[in-house]
């Protein structure tokens, strides 16, 4: 349930409705909105009786939360939320660009890489440096030298850095060196994790699992905001499907599903989605004009010799082309008025 505040409740009366919230052995949490707070009511094992809450003075309204996913749901908060790490933002109508090498390889590498996206039009630069791979015989990534690169092109580049965590062990250093912490297809589920995620000071990726619905996509996140960390950002990055034309099947209706049922900003990953770098333009195209907040993209100055995800990854001229037709495609579409959902 939330509970909605006048939008001239003193302190006093909010603060004697968080208080009856958590005598009634429900935990409150507060929601600021445009013009008015509200109190989102978390931990009920059943109905919650909102005529207790009416009668308090200062009440406006009080709402049903149908949804099980209560934080991310667009029913406990209208609202976009918009994330700004660096001075980026994330989810304000823009088309945010995440570019970088699947993983870090060395700091030559990881800058020449760098300062090409930048160039392009990039953001925010991505890079692996702990990394999930399918064969344990595989590159598994630098690990703390790979942080301390990133840390470095952060220096040198100004742009935030983003790179994934694997498990819990290593989260407090990830957290440290990042400036958002990523957690991939694998971990979606991985909800010892997800709390952990949830009392991160750092805004933290989310990417869909790879075999998971839009729900249970979102209820991963309503792990993390649980927790109390409410800068979530969606990643749609393909689910497993029966074709092999490409890696995986990108979900374009996960899109204006998303952004529907919750007030998260919504990112798309096609290099992920495509595993083939022909597709990864086209699909990017696609993701701008569907309504998605930003792209993560790989790029990589020699793809042939990268030691993750290759054949995925962008030329840096490939991904200058990128840049230019899907600004072009959100420049039109603003141009235009964009009725996305």
């Amino acid at each position: 349930m939330l509970l909605v505040m006048h939008k001239d409740a003193t302190g006093e009366e909010i603060d004697a409705v968080t208080v009856a919230v958590t005598e009634n052995g429900y935990t409150p949490r507060p929601v600021p909105g445009g013009e008015r707070l509200s109190i989102g009511i978390l931990h009920n094992k059943g109905p919650v009786d909102g005529a207790k809450f009416l009668a308090m003075k200062g009440v406006k309204e009080a709402i049903p939360v149908t949804r099980p996913y209560k934080l991310v749901s667009r029913e406990f908060k209208q609202e976009d939320t918009v994330i700004t790490v660096k001075g980026v933002e994330i989810g304000n109508g823009g088309s945010t660009i995440i570019a970088g090498p699947c993983a870090v390889e060395s700091e030559k590498q990881a800058m020449t890489i760098a300062e090409r996206v930048q160039e392009a039009g990039a953001h925010i630069f991505r890079g692996g440096a702990f990394k999930p791979r399918t064969s344990p015989y595989s590159f598994q990534g630098l690990g703390l030298e790979g942080l301390k690169i990133l840390a470095k092109v952060r220096e040198k580049t100004r742009m935030p850095v983003v790179t994934e965590v694997l498990d819990y062990e290593n989260f407090d250093l990830v957290e440290e060196y990042a400036d958002i912490v990523q957690i991939g297809t694998r971990n979606m589920q991985n909800f010892s994790l997800l709390r952990r995620a949830g009392l991160c000071k750092k805004p933290v990726v989310l990417k869909r699992g790879f075999a998971a619905t839009i729900d249970e996509w979102l209820m991963a996140a309503e792990y993390i905001l649980s927790e109390g960390n409410g800068e979530v950002i969606l990643c749609e990055r393909g689910v497993r499907t029966f074709v092999n034309h490409s890696r995986n099947t990108l979900d374009l209706s996960a899109v204006p599903v998303v952004k529907r049922e919750s007030h998260l900003p919504i990112i798309i990953d096609p290099s992920h989605a495509a595993g083939r770098r022909d597709q990864v333009i086209p699909l990017s195209r696609a993701a701008v004009a569907v309504g998605a907040h930003g792209l993560m993209v790989e790029v990589h100055n020699a793809p042939e010799k990268a030691l993750s995800d290759g054949p995925q990854s962008l030329y840096p001229e490939q991904f200058d082309l990128l840049c230019r037709q899907v600004m072009a495609i959100h420049g039109n579409l603003e141009e235009n008025g964009d009725d996305r959902v």
